[in-house]
């Protein structure tokens, strides 16, 4: 263990999107990775709280209320039960890593969504 990550290298070895890859994983959460373009599905988390950390991009959460930014170095937790949905301007990819309980599922409650994820590789 106590091997160092080097994240643009991570990066490096995958092209798809919304496909959140397993960096590793502390207390019962993953850190993981993907990358983003254009829109996710609206979706909610009724059990658990999710957060985006944007490494490299422009990341917009689009809440029912309102659309928040999100730019390099920057998060947001987005608590559990808050209908959200990820997107980017058009056409342009974003990487993020994400923390969450190991057992979140990427698309919530909307699982029969084509983008649902449900055996991540780790990598």
């Amino acid at each position: 263990m106590n091997n160092k990550i080097n994240l643009a290298e991570k990066f490096d070895l995958f092209k798809d999107h919304w496909n959140p890859r397993i960096l590793g994983e502390l207390n019962g959460q993953y850190v993981k990775i993907a990358k983003f373009k254009d829109a996710f599905v609206w979706h909610k988390h009724d059990h658990e709280d999710e957060l985006f950390l944007v490494i490299k991009g422009t990341l917009l959460i689009d809440f029912r209320e309102k659309t928040v930014e999100l730019n390099t170095g920057e998060m947001i937790i987005v608590p559990k039960g808050v209908e959200h949905r990820p997107r980017t301007n058009e056409g342009e990819e974003v990487q993020v890593m994400l923390f969450e309980p190991k057992n979140t599922l990427n698309t919530g409650d909307q699982s029969a969504s084509d983008f649902t994820k449900e055996n991540l590789e780790k990598i």
